[in-house]
């Protein structure tokens, strides 16, 4: 594990307003940490809270969950996906509501748009190719593992040209663009972001190291690699649908990645085949 180095937090915290901690996350996180946490008193929490209902019951009715029926209240949903489930998709709802347009100049619609791709491919790649990995986990990681963006974008007001510096000069990750320009960069923002709003571990530690190779040797665990590698090849494939050429990074990740999640070209090429059919239609 990387720990951030206090210097660097204590000028996260002086020079970036993050949006604090939800309460409704908080009460469901307390839910949970409870002995004996309840169904109905998470199912309640949330009932409690109109917008978060109806956008929890959309994410969960949408393809990437597969889900053979109809879910139509917040109680069905909690049996069907049970409680850690459920709280990572709230989780992901409260976080694209988190951000205020005004204050960003980038254009957020487009970015949750992009993540949200990114969440549901990660999903239906984990369900394709391991049934070990939790798709909880895939789900939030696809909303939040950039979310240092849109926070980088509220308090540079240049972010944006260093976006499409970027995306012009695509054969080197964001992250060394950031370095030219800014203190910190959006990996390390995001791991603030989601430590502060006590995420999983392992879900903070893959956002601060999404572009980082050497995840796949220093880390010893077979979930945390499958998990890594489902993101990488999820922002690989929505990259290239888009774009028509791999991701900067893809290169330096590729080999780790099909190796985590034992993949051939063939089987390579047979999910693609799938990530584009659910994104294109």
């Amino acid at each position: 594990m990387i720990d951030i180095d206090d210097k660097v937090l204590a000028d996260l915290r002086s020079g970036f307003s993050l949006p604090a901690k939800p309460e409704i996350l908080q009460s469901l996180q307390d839910e949970l940490n409870r002995d004996e946490p309840e169904l109905n008193r998470v199912a309640a929490i949330i009932t409690e809270d109109v917008a978060t209902s109806a956008a929890v019951l959309k994410v969960i009715n949408s393809p990437a969950y597969g889900m053979s029926r109809t879910v139509t209240d917040i109680k069905q949903a909690v049996m069907f996906l049970g409680m850690n489930c459920i709280t990572q998709v709230v989780t992901g709802h409260l976080l694209k509501s988190a951000f205020a347009q005004d204050d960003c100049c980038i254009s957020l619609q487009r970015f949750w748009d992009s993540a949200s791709d990114i969440s549901q491919v990660a999903m239906l790649i984990g369900k394709k190719v391991s049934p070990a990995i939790p798709v909880e986990d895939l789900q939030l990681l696809g909303l939040f593992h950039d979310a240092g963006v849109p926070a980088m974008a509220m308090r540079f007001k240049d972010y944006n040209d260093v976006l499409m510096r970027a995306a012009q000069r695509p054969e080197h990750p964001l992250i060394e663009y950031e370095a030219q320009q800014y203190p910190t960069n959006h990996t390390v923002v995001g791991y603030y972001l989601a430590s502060s709003w006590h995420l999983p571990k392992r879900v903070c530690q893959i956002i601060l190291r999404h572009h980082d190779p050497l995840f796949f040797q220093d880390n010893d665990s077979d979930v945390e690699k499958k998990i890594m590698a489902t993101l990488k090849l999820a922002e690989n494939f929505c990259f290239e649908i888009k774009h028509f050429r791999s991701c900067a990074d893809w290169h330096a990740f590729k080999d780790d990645v099909m190796l985590a999640l034992d993949l051939s070209d063939d089987d390579y090429t047979d999910v693609k085949e799938d990530v584009e059919e659910f994104l294109i239609g």
